[in-house]
């Protein structure tokens, strides 16, 4: 955020980019989330030190932090993935909508720097991939870990779409769960239905969330629910 940047200047007279490159930080090891206002010089960088990055869209016009740069970040040959960030500034954490915000959000800004449902897709998959340092995993081939996410097309939501099923899933919103999730080979959701007890996995982070509200309200003495 501008804010950190500023803070960042102050307490260490340089911007964020040029800090964490002093310290040894920016390499092909490490990947920065958000990473919204680079310069053209700090994008450079971070494209010849291998550096990755974590685009957050979702949690960026949460906190109305920004817009990144993507489209240049990707054409100087940056790696680039696409992340949920935290629930404290993601409530939904929803991978697929994720996708959509990084498209949606890209064209707020002047249409050479549009992102395509493809482009968006690929970010989340292979350039996912490519910031973790993973070879394993991103796509479908001979040798890969099986991790796949099944659509139906068969909803309401893609109606009308299919001569672009792909362009169709990116597009639109779809908030019920997965058809078929796999991961590594073995069938989490089936039709929809996790292996979890979503149930009790509500009810527990219900009764955590209540806790850390009580302990805030003694805490400061604020009434967070009026």
């Amino acid at each position: 955020t501008l804010d950190e940047e500023t803070f960042c200047i102050e307490q260490f007279g340089a911007r964020p980019a040029k800090y964490v490159d002093d310290l040894g930080w920016m390499n092909s090891n490490a990947w920065f989330a958000h990473a919204i206002h680079l310069n053209d010089d700090e994008i450079q960088r971070m494209a010849e030190t291998d550096a990755g990055i974590s685009h957050c869209p979702t949690s960026n016009m949460r906190l109305g932090s920004g817009i990144a740069r993507i489209k240049e970040m990707m054409d100087a040959g940056v790696r680039v993935s696409l992340g949920v960030d935290g629930t404290a500034s993601n409530d939904a954490g929803n991978m697929l909508m994720e996708i959509r915000n990084a498209m949606m959000i890209s064209r707020l800004r002047d249409e050479s720097f549009w992102l395509t449902a493809r482009e968006v897709l690929w970010l989340a998959t292979r350039g996912g991939a490519s910031v973790l340092g993973r070879n394993d995993i991103g796509e479908l081939s001979i040798g890969k870990q099986a991790d796949i996410a099944l659509f139906s097309v068969e909803q309401l939501e893609y109606a009308g779409g299919m001569s672009d099923p792909i362009a169709s899933l990116v597009f639109s919103v779809r908030t019920t769960s997965v058809d078929y999730l796999i991961i590594n080979g073995e069938i989490q959701i089936r039709k929809g239905c996790s292996k979890i007890d979503e149930k009790a996995l509500l009810k527990t982070h219900n009764d955590i969330a209540g806790e850390m509200l009580q302990k805030a309200q003694q805490k400061t003495g604020i009434n967070f629910l009026e």
